[in-house]
């Protein structure tokens, strides 16, 4: 591959020593002359590198400004300082600063930066005109920004996290930001769907936590099939992509969006991918009961555990983010499992599976194949019974029917990783393959699930249990048993019997206090407790798109050019 022209090569002073700086369409770079041979000492790694050569690829390079002179001044003010001899001795040469992104430890950004002293004026103000039409050229950068912030999130600490540490960052990118503080629940969500100009901005960005990014998800995608005249009831319906990205700032008490798409949950990082305008398709599900829409998930649907852990922890809020874990140990000790049919549709087509340790990462090659599929027959809407399914590509697909006792029914986007569970619940899902991992907990013992819950904190396969299965599907239902026992009773009740029966069934499962095992969980989508238990979902690939490039393998790339062409 042949490297790009040079724009300017020039001998510049950086810490009272002399480099090389050259600039490119692709890399800006700086060798010093004269490295010395020998590391001072105390001097770590990072600065003997940084001391001899250094490069930055131009798509990370945030800012470049002139350093005014005043400003070294005022740095030293209140200290003794030498009376110079001379006129030329008490001269400051022009100098201009380049901030950039530097990678640290577990995918980290940071913002850096690096003052290079001119001999002139002229050539000073040729590297910064010159490095500001390099960056005007980056075209997927955005300019101007449309944000909400949730001051009742996670720790309360959102519009403080945005002023000091994210808010300075936009400013010296010269991004522009329309700031909203959100009042009331859905607040952002009722916004976008009805007063938001989106075509003045180039994205959304979200302080909060996961709860926020579902508005905001709800929010765009509502807006955009409103716009393109798609019924979002049809459970068959293909919607139609949003073309403007989400950006998400880390407030909340999880965050496991933002681990999962960016590795990391630290709002200095997720606001540098903002900067350089990162972009990274995600999946997903529409839910539906009886061609009735519900709600969209993007990182987790879970019934029976996770469904139960959610419920109780609404009811201790007032105990902030700890209710999990209080929420968490009590369902664990209660140990209910749940009746229900799961059929689904299984993505045959797809080249990875749940169990091939085949990690999405940044340029993930199964995503990059993945692509939204054709519209489907819109008479396709009436909901099909049961089994046989024609896929796009013209060839016939069988859906499967598990019928059995559930601890937990999971169905995962992404990997839905955390700080606590650092590989998630299925580590090796994608983020924009066009499926879902459907994750079977059978009824077992309470020291097998255990076992199972504590492989999502180690190396060991969490799907190695005889009571566990998982499936990479594309669509899937469920139907719990006692809706199924309704539906029969009904049909004995119209011809004339059994009407006592169904009587003291609505009563037990009416007031669950008889001690009675319950009957049915409820679905947690996202965080939302679900109104209805029989549901059916579907998979929209590459339906929205963030802020973000995935996980990178690598701390730091040795090849600047793949950087920038990603």
């Amino acid at each position: 591959m042949e490297k790009p022209p040079r724009l300017l090569l020039s001998r510049l002073w950086l810490q009272n020593r002399v480099y090389d700086v050259t600039l490119n369409s692709v890399v800006f770079a700086w060798n010093e002359t004269e490295p010395n041979k020998k590391r001072a000492p105390g001097s770590n790694w990072n600065t003997c590198k940084a001391a001899g050569s250094h490069s930055v690829p131009v798509c990370e390079i945030i800012a470049v400004q002139e350093t005014a002179e005043k400003s070294q001044k005022r740095k030293n003010v209140g200290k003794w300082h030498r009376v110079p001899r001379s006129p030329e001795e008490s001269y400051q040469p022009p100098a201009f600063t380049v901030f950039y992104v530097e990678r640290t430890r577990q995918h980290r950004w940071r913002c850096r930066s690096v003052t290079f002293h001119c001999p002139d004026w002229g050539l000073c103000q040729q590297w910064i005109q010159t490095i500001e039409e390099q960056l005007l050229l980056l075209t997927y950068r955005p300019k101007r920004l449309l944000v909400y912030i949730n001051p009742f999130g996670g720790k309360q600490q959102g519009k403080r996290i945005y002023e000091q540490k994210v808010a300075p960052i936009f400013s010296r990118a010269s991004i522009s930001t329309d700031v909203i503080v959100t009042e009331r629940a859905n607040h952002a969500r009722d916004h976008l769907k009805t007063e938001a100009d989106l075509k003045k901005y180039d994205g959304v960005v979200c302080v909060g936590g996961d709860g926020m990014f579902s508005e905001i998800v709800h929010g765009l995608i509502w807006r955009t099939q409103s716009d393109s005249g798609v019924d979002q009831n049809c459970p068959e319906e293909t919607l139609v992509p949003c073309d403007i990205r989400i950006g998400i700032i880390p407030a909340g008490s999880t965050d496991c969006i933002c681990y999962a798409t960016v590795g990391a949950n630290d709002p200095v990082t997720s606001a540098l991918h903002i900067i350089v305008g990162d972009s990274q398709p995600i999946d997903v599900c529409s839910v539906h009961h009886n061609n009735t829409f519900l709600r969209y998930s993007v990182s987790l649907l879970g019934y029976g555990f996770y469904g139960d852990l959610l419920t109780d922890s609404e009811k201790k809020r007032w105990m902030g983010p700890t209710r999990y874990d209080f929420s968490g140990v009590k369902t664990f000790l209660s140990h209910h499992y749940y009746e229900g049919t799961v059929s689904f549709l299984p993505a045959t087509d797809n080249v990875s599976s749940p169990r091939d340790k085949f990690k999405c990462r940044s340029g993930c090659h199964v995503c990059q194949h993945s692509e939204q599929p054709p519209p489907e027959d819109k008479q396709m809407c009436n909901e099909k019974e049961e089994e046989d399914s024609v896929l796009e590509s013209g060839h016939k697909d069988v859906w499967r029917v598990i019928r059995g006792k559930f601890v937990a029914i999971n169905a995962v986007s992404m990997s839905c990783a955390c700080p606590r569970s650092p590989k998630g619940l299925s580590p090796a899902a994608h983020l924009s393959d066009g499926t879902t991992d459907l994750i079977l907990v059978h009824k077992c013992s309470r020291l097998d699930f255990l076992r199972h819950l504590l492989r999502h904190t180690n190396k060991n396969d969490q799907f190695d249990h005889s009571f566990v299965e998982v499936h990479r599907v594309r669509r899937f239902r469920f139907m719990p048993k006692h809706q199924e026992a309704d539906s029969e009773l009904d049909l004995r009740e119209r011809g004339g019997g059994g009407g006592g029966r169904g009587l003291f069934g609505q009563i037990c499962r009416d007031h669950p206090a008889c001690s009675c095992t319950p009957t049915h969980s409820t679905w947690s989508c996202d965080g939302e407790k679900l109104p209805h238990t029989a549901i059916q979902v579907g998979v929209h690939c590459q339906l929205i798109k963030l802020f973000a490039r995935g996980i990178e393998d690598q701390p730091v790339f040795e090849d600047s050019t793949a950087v920038c062409s990603a």
